[in-house]
């Protein structure tokens, strides 16, 4: 059965007529249940935000209606501007991989891919009990509307990870599931020689951990780059709520990635912006580890929400990288924290006598004097004054 109806509506100065169709699915409330529509102006395909009256039928939800233009959905725009942005989901929490066959015995990548290792019996048993810690922390909230979202690496160890994770909940808690291969395993390279692996994390360890790329693989420097792309896809998520229905939407949602050690790390490094030397100085994550990033109360994320700072210095955070998690904690969306060592005149350290950072830069350039010469030269022959 088919719903339609039109109306028209002044948008961008001009008033355009529209008419929406949709198949009929369960319950229908006028076009509430309509699937799919277009808008259309002068006969050519148009795409925007619905502001015309539909009356009774004028409450449609996101999903029902899509206006197609570059894959973005007008009644998303709708969404935000007319019902308000959604709330952000309250969690992320970070989980690393339970044990698997290549955490007890390096030899099995020489004859078994990277993305078909399994867990050990013992990486199930973490990852039954890693679900279980999961939903008590979720349920201390004391809410009754929480939910679960995954996302996950495609490699094998990190589905059966979060097979066993998803035992701890009922279907009706968990929001959806997504497979994530940018949250996939550094690539080392194929089927891997074991002696010659040794070598290479030997030759890492001289190189730098974040610069090293391994041949036929990739640096961690490589992990950023595609981390990055899934940080905005993710961003992009959050910001229109795409893990619930707008009349489900609740702040009590809670998102879950289950990945590797060092893509966790360097997705940790790339939302709060941490610098190289800073990542080089964190531990790994121990199997089926979690990293809880949590909402404080100016609505950013946060680990000091949830941990200790004596918990993120055993992570291998420096005092200024927690000092940032404070600010995080109350901050806005939005703000920036000027006294962070990227973000302001912190980065630089000629302006503090105590400190000798400076000792690599040639003598005759240190010098002040020098500097301004240095800096700003005599000017050409016959340059206006």
């Amino acid at each position: 059965m088919q719903a339609s109806s039109s109306s028209s509506s002044r948008i961008h100065g001009k008033r355009w007529n529209l008419r929406l169709t949709g198949r009929k699915r369960g319950s229908l409330v006028g076009l509430e249940q309509a699937r799919r529509g277009k808008v259309k102006g002068h006969g050519r395909s148009t795409s925007f935000m619905v502001h015309c009256s539909l009356g009774e039928d004028r409450h449609f939800h996101r999903g029902h209606y899509l206006y197609d233009i570059a894959d973005f959905s007008a009644a998303e725009q709708h969404e935000q501007l007319v019902l308000g942005a959604p709330p952000r989901p309250r969690r992320i929490i970070l989980v690393r991989h339970g044990q698997s066959e290549g955490n007890i015995d390096e030899g099995a990548y020489t004859r078994i891919p990277d993305s078909k290792i399994s867990l050990t019996e013992a990486g199930w048993r973490q990852a039954i009990e890693c679900g279980k810690r999961i939903r008590t922390l979720v349920e201390s909230d004391g809410a009754p509307d929480w939910k679960v979202y995954f996302y996950v690496s495609p490699y094998r160890r990190s589905l059966q990870t979060l097979k066993a994770i998803g035992m701890a909940f009922e279907r009706e808690r968990i929001a959806g599931v997504r497979e994530e291969p940018r949250l996939r395993e550094q690539d080392f390279g194929n089927f891997q020689d074991q002696e010659r692996m040794r070598v290479e994390k030997e030759i890492r360890l001289r190189y730098g951990r974040f610069f090293y790329r391994f041949p036929n693989g990739e640096s961690a420097a490589d992990v950023y780059d595609r981390i990055t792309g899934f940080r905005e896809t993710l961003r992009a998520d959050i910001d229109i709520g795409r893990f619930q229905r707008p009349e489900d939407r609740s702040k009590n949602v809670n998102l879950v990635l289950v990945s590797h050690g060092l893509t966790l790390r360097v997705f940790l490094m790339r939302w709060y912006k941490w610098t190289v030397e800073q990542f080089e100085g964190l531990w790994n994550f121990g199997n089926t580890g979690t990293m809880v990033m949590e909402t404080g109360p100016g609505g950013r994320y946060s680990l000091l929400v949830h941990h200790t700072r004596e918990e993120l210095k055993a992570f291998g955070m420096t005092e200024c990288m927690i000092d940032d998690q404070e600010w995080q904690k109350y901050a806005k969306p939005g703000e920036l924290n000027y006294d962070w060592l990227t973000s302001g005149s912190n980065f630089f350290s000629h302006f503090d006598s105590d400190k000798d950072e400076l000792s690599q830069m040639p003598s005759e350039i240190k010098d002040a004097s020098s500097m301004r010469d240095f800096f700003q030269p005599e000017p050409p022959v016959g340059w206006p004054s």
